[in-house]
């Protein structure tokens, strides 16, 4: 049973995040696509730089808050077969079993939400690079490590005004932390560790273009009038 609702909530969690609000958007503004604009990429930033301040909150917002929501309903679900073994008075039996731990439910769906957003498939599997829908995951997965990691990130980007130097190192950020914490609490779920690792490996790797611009010292300033 566990394995069914995993693989749905995947599935659902990767079609939500197909959902790329800057493509709409855009398109619905002036008919163009936003990774035919500035710096190709199909995110907030882009649409901040292409489109004005408003736009790009707007889109932030909506692309924070499919990360929330996917997440939220995970847990709701968690919850549920949690109320079910207890109500039935199974827990130690082997239909129950089934629902023993699915803790790591919200994880999954925290990866596939940023995986859709990322490699939308409703858009050619061509999308942003889900530094805002990780912060919603992030936030609600667990609030603190995200205060921390978006601490980390606005102040790398407030000093420097590269937005992708932020995003890249509050991946980072996010890793160390969670790592930090299994090690101090001594509770290890590698499932949940290796979620934490993709979803701070894709912020990453999905600026690779950017790490070679700032390494060549090319890469745009927030404020910049054009983009890469």
């Amino acid at each position: 049973m566990n394995i069914l609702i995993t693989a749905a909530v995947a599935v659902i969690s990767y079609l939500i995040g197909s959902v790329n609000f800057s493509i709409l958007l855009s398109r619905l503004l002036g008919g163009k696509d936003i990774r035919e604009s500035g710096s190709g990429n199909a995110g907030a930033t882009n649409m901040l730089r292409t489109y004005g301040k408003k736009m790009g909150v707007i889109t932030l917002l909506l692309d924070v808050l499919k990360g929330v929501v996917v997440v939220i309903l995970a847990g709701f679900i968690v919850s549920a077969a949690e109320l079910y073994t207890l109500g039935a008075g199974l827990a130690q039996a082997e239909g129950a079993q089934s629902f023993s731990d699915m803790s790591y439910l919200p994880y999954i769906a925290g990866v596939c939400v940023i995986l859709g957003h990322n490699f939308p498939l409703y858009f050619g599997f061509k999308g942003g690079k889900g530094v805002a829908t990780s912060l919603g995951v992030v936030l609600v997965l667990d609030w603190k490590v995200g205060l921390i990691v978006a601490a980390c990130a606005v102040a790398v980007m407030a000093l420097t005004r590269y937005v992708s130097l932020g995003s890249i190192l509050g991946g980072a950020a996010y890793i160390t932390v969670e790592i930090v914490k299994a090690v101090v609490t001594g509770n290890y779920n590698i499932t949940q560790l290796v979620c934490v690792v993709i979803i701070g490996g894709l912020l990453i790797v999905r600026h690779k273009e950017n790490i070679k611009r700032l390494i060549a010292g090319t890469e745009n300033k927030l404020g910049a009038k054009k983009s890469r």
